[in-house]
């Protein structure tokens, strides 16, 4: 690495002169329907948009990156050395949670599968060389505004040290390719395949390594669920993605005109997924499906024949995913329940 690749850190603040425009405001675009995500990598134009708080111009020019905190060697680096590092693509899913202010009782399938390539994150930490009590990364980034009734100075996210050092976990500034754009969070940000889209913190300024978790409303308020083990309810963040999915073939709404059915879809899961089973009969009976293994952090595509019932009409086809550790996807009322389409068939 070049002496100049790591430059002394910024005085605190200044990081947010490289702002020359704002949109203010909750922005959502949302995704096509399941039947139009057929493509193995997810276009920018079908790939949904989730803006808490107004998207952020930023000058690329003038950008630096902090890295500081619990470090024993806290610098900035621009877009121009960052890019000199060694760089690393991932394909990885890539899904919204939902909004944090309204109950998650149904699947939205805001969902896509895109390739990241940045400078792992590993590697920044590396070079700050950790100091003993450090157990998070927070994550900053340089939107501010109103949300959930609340008015915030920025973004601010974090991880666990164990996820923030394995080799996936970057610091992006392309997508598919390209350079990120303003709506997908550029010049450069956080992306944490196989955890859901509120931790990769877009138009990122600032890494600060610390002994807990972020005092932010998006960690200690929103972003968290219940879950009840050994009969104690805990408060747990959102982070890891359980196992979902969703039928891309056929659509909603087809006619089928035989007496089997061809069935593809994608599943994905922050550990990824063991099996996918499929029912034509109302969850009677079920198919395991023949599903592609995942060689990084993307969706994995199942795909089946199933006969069809004896009475032709309308069938519902049903899929429900199975991940790494045996969870299942639930059938109905959560942010994660199975995907149906239905179909009219006949017999010629």
């Amino acid at each position: 690495m070049n002496s100049d690749t790591f430059l002394p850190p910024l005085p605190y603040g200044e990081e947010r002169s490289v702002v020359i425009g704002r949109s203010r405001g909750f922005h959502l675009k949302p995704p096509p329907a399941p039947a139009a995500l057929r493509d193995f990598i997810t276009s920018d134009a079908q790939l949904f948009e989730t803006i808490h708080m107004g998207s952020v111009e930023v000058d690329a020019k003038r950008w630096r990156l902090q890295v500081d905190g619990l470090v024993h060697n806290p610098f900035s680096i621009d877009l121009d050395a960052l890019k000199r590092l060694p760089s690393v693509s991932i394909t990885a899913f890539h899904e919204c949670f939902g909004s944090p202010l309204v109950p998650t009782s149904a699947n939205l399938w805001r969902v896509g599968n895109v390739r990241w390539t940045g400078v792992p994150l590993a590697v920044l930490l590396e070079h700050a060389q950790l100091e003993a009590g450090a157990t998070h990364v927070w994550s900053d980034g340089l939107d501010s505004g109103e949300f959930g009734g609340r008015s915030m100075n920025r973004y601010r996210k974090d991880l666990p040290l164990s996820k923030a050092l394995s080799y996936e976990v970057l610091v992006a500034y392309e997508m598919n390719g390209k350079p990120l754009t303003r709506e997908r969070g550029g010049p450069v940000r956080l992306v944490v395949p196989g955890w859901f889209g509120t931790n990769m913190t877009k138009w990122l300024c600032r890494l600060s390594v610390r002994g807990g978790r972020a005092n932010s409303p998006f960690t200690t308020l929103w972003y968290n669920r219940d879950s009840e083990r050994e009969g104690e309810v805990l408060r747990e963040p959102v982070w890891s993605v359980e196992p979902n999915s969703l039928i891309t073939h056929p659509a909603q709404g087809d006619t089928i005109s035989a007496d089997e059915v061809a069935v593809k879809g994608w599943a994905w899961s922050g550990n990824g997924i063991d099996g996918v089973a499929l029912s034509t009969d109302g969850a009677a009976t079920w198919l395991e499906a023949e599903v592609l293994p995942r060689r990084e952090f993307e969706w994995q595509q199942f795909a089946a024949t199933l006969p069809l019932p004896q009475t032709p009409g309308l069938v519902s086809i049903i899929a429900r995913a199975r991940d790494a550790d045996g969870s299942i996807q639930p059938l109905s009322g959560t942010r994660n329940a199975a995907h149906s389409t239905q179909i009219s068939w006949f017999l010629p």
